[in-house]
């Protein structure tokens, strides 16, 4: 298997669009609960080289995209943001998506938005008008580019041909993915990833923290060798088990763009200090193996 590049950047999807290779999610990024912190994460992490910054309207009822958007104010560089709509019931109409952006745009304190997905299939929802919404996001300059999250195969193969036909690029598929949770590689969406040029950004890549710790003794459990394995790697590289963790998935393919998450300066400065490690094709097959196992 060639291993993929690691360089600073990737590109997003087909949009024309770059982004620091490891981006920053936000779900526990809250107005009026962590603020300092976070504004110190976030100076960290733009100064860091890494601008893809990830949130969603659902992430402490908009407190998150408040916080973000107090960072945008103070901080000169740029930044590259993304949010989702949530199609929950009585609001999985066109309408509610334009209006639930308007509301994010505003919580920001921008006029666009860089990329906004829709956030989930919910069974009952219109997936065709809400992609059509999608496209008239970017029509009316309210969007830059747009994507969908947690959608299978099929169904985001469907959105980036509904896209295409109004000349807009599906930009990515956000879903769960991990050395611990490697449904994409299964169930068609890596592929599908590929096939579309769309990427496939990963939210919960450390396994929520869970390959950031070595194997504890007292407490033994199936994810040992994993760790076992990424720690003997890493400790070969002058790393963490986390930053090995994280190179592995932007090996995987040059699609993928891994969202750990941050709330200290320190996470920030272990996330951006990922992109300096090269596994070898060797580490990267033994990393496999074990996670495979």
């Amino acid at each position: 298997m060639n291993l993929a590049e690691i360089n600073s950047t990737r590109s997003l999807g087909k949009t024309g669009f770059s982004v620091s290779s490891i981006g920053v999610g936000t779900n526990r990024w809250r107005k009026d609960g962590n603020d300092a912190a976070v504004a110190e994460t976030y100076r960290t992490l733009i100064d860091g080289g890494i601008d893809f910054v990830d949130t969603a309207e659902i992430y402490g009822f908009g407190k998150s995209e408040r916080l973000i958007g107090d960072c945008l104010t103070a901080h000169p560089k740029p930044a590259f943001v993304a949010s989702k709509f949530a199609p929950f019931v009585a609001r999985m109409s066109a309408k509610s998506l334009m209006s639930a952006l308007d509301s994010t745009l505003v919580r920001l304190g921008r006029k666009t938005i860089d990329l906004y997905y829709i956030h989930f299939p919910f069974p009952f929802a219109n997936l065709d008008a809400l992609t059509d919404a999608l496209a008239e996001a970017v029509k009316a300059g309210k969007a830059r580019a747009v994507g969908v999250s947690n959608f299978k195969a099929d169904q985001m193969r469907r959105a980036a041909d509904r896209l295409a036909r109004a000349g807009i690029p599906l930009a990515a598929n956000e879903v769960h993915y991990s050395l611990l949770h490697r449904d994409p590689e299964r169930n068609g969406v890596l592929d599908a990833c590929k096939e579309t040029g769309a990427s496939l950004v990963a939210y919960f890549p450390l396994a929520s923290g869970r390959l950031a710790r070595g194997p504890d003794a007292a407490k033994p459990d199936r994810f040992d060798p994993l760790r076992r394995t990424l720690g003997e790697i890493a400790e070969r590289h002058q790393a963490s088990a986390a930053q090995v963790a994280l190179n592995w998935l932007l090996a995987r393919d040059p699609c993928i763009i891994p969202i750990p998450g941050a709330t200290k300066a320190a996470h920030a400065r272990a996330n951006i200090s990922a992109l300096s490690v090269q596994l070898s094709a060797d580490e990267f097959a033994r990393i496999d193996a074990a996670s495979h196992r």
